[in-house]
């Protein structure tokens, strides 16, 4: 092995820490930019990160996963900020305003220290992460520049009298202090921090063209030349006389992170709409938030090392993030871990007591004796009853498929300790389902009869009904819920499925204290919930049997949208076995999110499922966004600057330009039509339809062409280029729902008045003149990009199904050095066990996992996982 080092370099200070702290002699060379370290196999490490963790997993300490989680803090919260702070202090000189930006990262580090007991971070000796955030924070301690934190200085003067970093600091810094740092600094970028402010693909034959009448031509017209007029916006409280709209999308769980079916099947399709509501002037809220309590927190926590709470506040930052690229505008986006959470379930459970809607049964139940509690369902492992699968769960056989319930499997297991679990019987309450189903039927009838439910709710609903409906447990045996109030079930708390749902009236009630005006308002409000098809029953019959059970006036769903399933190419989404786009990695990607958006809606599965496809991706983004919608406004704007100097040229319409009008007229009607009843991807090829007879229509009248004639051709060109200006200015207002900063990005473009929007979508719609004549538009550009096929593969591949894609989201671009380090460690390994001369059975088991991780890496590279055949040898 040999280590590429360099002077000045803070980064190398952390790798020579660690390689005289862990005792390997490795020779290292003078090198001006990163530390690199190059291993036995030829292969370098080039994350400082990773060296280090090399470093002490061949020295027999593996870090755990706390350090792992102190590793990935550093490298994506400190560094960033570190880099920033560093280039203003040694560079500027401005000592204050670096402290400044600092204190977040070290008042959280200052928070956890303080709780500790241990010596170091995360035990009495010191660690991986110890040295890797001390020689992070070396630099700065060089200098009283730092606010006085007790614990984070304790515990740096305890790592810093170590030998091995006292001389690693010498090495690099030469005893120069933060002088030393400036060749280094210089060269780096500058560092900005940013500040958050917030198979149904293919087209099926184009429909016949509507063929307009001479009355519908003549309407067109006078209702272009009306122009604008102002629209006032409306209040976020539910008005007498108002269209009072609430809108829901299916809380996601906390516990993971949500691939693109997840987004289109319910935050994306209820963002559509909601913004398509308030540019129709109705009293819109958008609510969502994520569901935080029951097993899967509680299992997830346990794998993490972390509280469910910690759990919780990680995952709910990063559903945050991921809908916030997405551009998703919910008026509030909450979570159910809130004391509102606590007070409204429990006031609705009391209420279905009191009226005799609650019911008690004994359950067996598995037990673990060790552990004190009774194990969820995803707690205990064993034999499949059915196929003798031995990892069946306590819910279901991943091999067969069959639903299990836990106490039928064999030999079965704790998943925490590992021991055998008991048969004991528990007391539960159940909603007594059958009881409230008379009232259930005449409330469905009225709903279904009035409302937009989908097709597929329709038959999901009935379907459960039926059979006739069965009581439902609400209570469950764990520590992490909403507890039961009931004296005799304290020990309880609700079971998800009962509780989840009322999350949509604490997030309002989070949001506003005059929550009940929505939820307690059926004669004002109209209730919308998105979701996909597999939480229908919840929202359907036992979430509205809870409230009509309560008899509290509580505002139930008139409109129920569900979604078909949306799946990857040709198989199913999986964050394990990395197949799929997930939120956190669309970003990555290089494409922007509207145009992820216009492709997910595209292609969302309104009637039946439908299929993710790169190839079809890129397609519709080269022929509809590029070719097409983007080739017509980015035409009708270059005439505008280039023939006419940035004006809207005077316009004298002939019975062509009436058509047009009529047309867009049309599409635009149909457009609110679809978008009324919900029809979103419908609608959607609207905008396109527009765009197309756009783009025929100046395709026919060549204004490039008539401004080079005579005055009766240059007024020619002028009609043609107003009315295709105007027409893209109308495609910015039905854009915006869809792709919110394309169509932003037209308007400023085209100086489109604010207003343009709202006015175009009132009512059924009328195109009128937004930009009149004398109008001056601002600089024009392309909206959209090509996307190359090369592009394209390269993306599939890399989301393909390679098994080693959660390296990916922990490291970002760090990954395949990451993944280096475990390839490496573990070849050390092989090699340790034939120079011991191992038995061979266990060298053998070694080398296959060897191999296997050397496929993987090579997938995730995009490289052929089979070596080539090579000629000439013989077996």
């Amino acid at each position: 092995m040999k280590l590429f080092v360099s002077e000045g370099n803070p980064h190398c200070i952390k790798v020579l820490a660690v390689l005289e702290l862990t005792g390997k002699v490795v020779p290292f060379l003078s090198r001006p930019v990163l530390p690199v370290l190059l291993l036995p196999s030829g292969q370098h490490l080039f994350s400082s990160n990773a060296i280090c963790q090399y470093f002490f997993e061949i020295g027999g300490k593996a870090p755990a996963d706390a350090s792992t989680q102190w590793l990935e803090w550093e490298a994506t919260e400190l560094q960033p900020i570190l880099g920033h702070a560093l280039q203003m202090l040694v560079l500027q000189g401005k000592s204050a305003e670096a402290a400044k930006a600092l204190e977040d990262p070290m008042n959280f580090l200052e928070q956890n220290l303080s709780k500790r007991t241990s010596s170091f971070l995360t035990s009495d000796t010191v660690a991986v992460e110890d040295i890797v955030l001390w020689a992070a924070l070396f630099p700065l301690y060089l200098e009283p520049s730092l606010p006085e934190l007790t614990s984070v200085f304790t515990w740096f003067e305890r790592v810093g009298a170590l030998p091995a970093c006292q001389s690693a600091a010498q090495r690099v810094l030469q005893g120069r202090g933060q002088a030393a740092l400036k060749g280094f600094l210089q060269k780096q970028p500058v560092i900005t921090l940013r500040r958050d402010t917030p198979p149904c693909n293919q087209t099926g034959a184009e429909e016949a063209e509507h063929l307009m009448t001479e009355e519908e031509l003549q309407s067109a017209a006078r209702t272009w030349s009306l122009g604008l007029t102002d629209f006032q916006t409306q209040p976020d409280l539910p008005q007498e006389g108002k269209r009072n709209v609430l809108v829901t999308s299916a809380l996601p769980y906390v516990n993971n992170v949500p691939h693109l079916g997840n987004i289109i099947g319910c935050v994306l399709s209820a963002d559509v709409f909601a913004r398509y509501g308030r540019l129709r002037g109705w009293n819109l809220l958008f609510i969502c938030g994520t569901d935080e309590y029951g097993t899967a927190t509680e299992n997830k926590a346990r794998e993490e090392g972390l509280t469910p709470q910690e759990i919780c506040n990680k995952y709910h930052a990063i559903h945050s993030s991921i809908y916030k690229w997405f551009q998703i505008d919910f008026d509030f986006f909450g979570r159910t871990t809130t004391p509102r959470q606590t007070e409204i379930a429990q006031d609705i459970f009391w209420r279905l007591h009191d009226r005799g809607f609650l019911i008690e049964d004994t359950v067996e139940q598995l037990r673990c004796e060790n552990c004190q509690c009774f194990l969820a369902d995803r707690f205990v492992e064993g034999m499949c009853p059915h196929c003798q699968y031995p990892e069946a769960r306590g819910d279901q056989c991943d091999k067969c498929g069959r639903l299990i319930n836990a106490v039928e499997l064999k030999a079965p297991q704790c998943k925490v300790c590992g021991l055998t679990p008991v048969v004991r019987s528990s007391k539960h309450l159940f909603l007594d389902l059958p009881k409230l189903e008379p009232d259930l039927e005449q409330w469905l009838d009225r709903s279904l009869s009035t409302g937009d439910w989908t097709t597929n709710a329709r038959h999901i609903t009935r379907s459960w009904l039926r059979d006739g409906l069965k009581p439902r447990c609400i209570t469950r045996d764990l520590q992490w819920g909403t507890p039961v109030p009931h004296p005799d079930f304290s020990s309880k708390v609700f079971y998800v499925w009962f509780d989840a749902p009322i999350g949509y009236l604490s997030i309002t009630a989070n949001y506003t204290d005059q929550w009940e005006k929505w939820w307690k308002n059926p004669q004002q409000v109209e209730l919308y919930n998105f979701m996909a098809k597999d939480n229908v029953p919840f929202h359907s019959v036992v979430f509205p049997c809870s409230l009509l059970g309560a008899q509290d006036n509580y505002t139930l769903v008139n409109n129920l949208v569900a979604t078909e399933y949306l799946n990857y190419e040709d198989t199913k989404f999986s964050k394990s076995r990395g197949v799929g786009v997930f939120g956190d990695m669309a970003q990555d990607t290089g494409i922007p999110s509207d145009v992820w958006r216009f492709y997910l809606l595209y292609l969302r599965p309104e009637g039946q499922d439908s299929a993710f496809s790169w190839a079809d991706m890129a397609l519709k983004n080269n022929s509809e966004l590029l070719n097409n919608l983007g080739n017509f406004i980015n035409r009708a704007g270059m005439f505008v600057s280039k023939f006419f100097g940035g004006c809207v040229p005077e316009m004298e319409l002939q019975a062509e330009d009436k058509r047009l009008l009529a047309q867009v007229g049309w599409e635009l009607r149909q457009y609110i039509q679809l978008l009324d009843k919900v029809r979103i991807r419908e609608a959607l090829k609207c905008i396109l339809n527009i765009s197309r007879h756009g783009n025929q229509y100046i395709q026919v009248n060549e204004p490039w062409k008539n401004i080079k004639g005579g005055a009766p051709e240059r007024q020619r060109a002028g009609t043609v280029t107003g009315v295709s200006v105007n027409v893209a200015c109308l495609l910015s207002a039905m854009l915006e729902p869809y792709m919110p900063t394309v169509s932003q990005t037209i308007r400023e473009q085209l100086r489109a008045p604010e207003s343009c929007a709202h006015a175009m979508l009132r009512g059924e719609g009328i195109f009128v003149r937004s930009l009149p004549s004398g109008h001056r538009i601002g600089t024009v550009s392309p909206l959209f990009q090509k996307l190359e096929t090369d592009q394209i593969e390269a993306l599939r591949k890399r989301f393909g199904g390679q098994q080693v894609r959660f390296i990916y989201f922990f490291f970002n671009d760090n990954f395949v050095f990451f993944f280096f380090f475990i390839l490496c460690a573990l070849g050390e390994k092989v090699r340790t066990l034939k120079a011991q001369k191992a038995e061979k059975p266990v060298v053998i088991a070694e080398v296959s996992k060897l191999l296997e991780l050397k496929k993987q890496l090579a997938l995730a590279e995009g490289r052929d996982p089979e070596p080539a055949t090579q000629k000439g040898k013989r077996k």
